[in-house]
């Protein structure tokens, strides 16, 4: 299924309000190193949890998005858990050259002991990238603890050989000399599916925001380059989670895959839509969809807001979840916040 007709304001990247700010953060102690977790929202409603991708933390991937005016009316019913994998969060100490780091299925256990530590029975997860991958883990590891799952960009398989290439040769530059033009070059193409050359061209053109791109470059130059190393090969190194749809009308069609609610989504340019679609295709599609959403690379978050968050209404209330929410309502609210927001704001600002 491809998300086409549903017009926005291409002159903005999102719209923002400050109605469910970052309310707690805390460092919880697990048994694979300590875990940064930002809480949003009251802790009495159902839990949704997210996880980032390489390059990012809870404050870059997710911030944007749930501060959007759409999001709101969905925030006000649940509160959310975001998880950073360790070493990953804004200003984190370096991690130690002793530190193990963990694989991606004990990434997926620590969650677990973030679930117990906040006595939360179940979750929904909203996942990205490798926070996607390791989302997927725990629902196939633990599937009672998990209610649903929302993917952005993912994948089940082990990295391909030019994947595997390029992130070896992107480590070494990140452990031996921090930033450099070629991780750079690495993570622009990895979250927008366009090298710097195309991405300059793209920005001329007015195709994808000229802010984004600024503001993402200068995320990187605040990332630790140790402690992404770490995280990047772990990621490198992930082995393949093993799902696949069930054939035989005579066994369980869930018997291998997932059991739980999943919505995959992808952008149209994304470099991660294969991946997407190969997953897609050993999932039971009596409890799954797959959807790519047009004009759009990697990182649908904030390219595509309105979309992304239409998409996770309509997926929340085929779960039973905000039932009396419509796009009228949202616009509303929309209008509700912008009338509230005071001083001016450039109609091309981006967080």
């Amino acid at each position: 299924m491809e998300l086409g007709d549903i017009k926005i304001d291409s002159s903005k990247v999102w719209e923002s309000t400050i109605s469910c700010a970052i309310i707690e953060e805390e460092d919880v102690d697990t048994q694979f190193g300590l875990m940064h977790v930002a809480i949003q929202g009251d802790r009495a409603k159902p839990a949704i949890f997210t996880y980032h991708d390489i390059g990012m933390n809870h404050t870059t991937s997710f911030q944007c998005f749930f501060n959007f005016a759409d999001m709101q009316p969905i925030l006000r019913r649940f509160c959310v858990y975001h998880l950073n994998a360790p070493g990953q969060h804004e200003n984190a100490l370096t991690l130690s050259d002793h530190y193990q780091f963990p694989t991606m299925d004990n990434l997926s256990e620590m969650v677990v002991t973030i679930m117990e530590h906040f006595n939360v029975p179940r979750f929904i997860g909203f996942g990205v990238g490798a926070g996607a991958n390791i989302f997927t883990r725990l629902a196939l590891m633990e599937p009672m603890k998990v209610d649903a799952l929302f993917l952005v960009n993912p994948t089940c398989d082990v990295c391909s050989w030019s994947e595997w290439g390029y992130q070896k040769l992107s480590n070494f530059y990140l452990r031996g000399r921090g930033m450099t033009k070629f991780t750079e070059d690495y993570l622009m193409w990895y979250h927008f599916g366009k090298t710097s050359a195309e991405l300059l061209i793209k920005t001329q053109s007015l195709e994808i925001n000229h802010d984004l791109v600024q503001v993402f470059r200068e995320n990187l130059k605040a990332v630790n380059p140790g402690n992404l190393s770490k995280f990047v090969e772990s990621y490198v190194k992930r082995n393949e989670i093993s799902i696949h749809r069930e054939t035989d009308p005579s066994k369980p069609k869930n018997l291998h895959t997932l059991k739980c609610a999943v919505m995959l989504l992808v952008g149209q340019y994304s470099p991660h839509l294969e991946h997407s679609v190969s997953m897609n295709a050993k999932l039971d599609p009596a409890n799954s969809s797959w959807m790519k959403v047009s004009d759009s690379g990697g990182l649908l978050l904030d390219e595509s807001p309105q979309k992304t968050c239409e998409v996770f209404r309509l997926f929340l209330q085929g779960m039973g979840y905000v039932p009396s929410l419509s796009i009228a309502s949202l616009a509303r609210n929309r209008s509700s916040s912008n009338s509230m927001l005071t001083g001016v704001v450039s109609s091309e600002a981006v967080c």
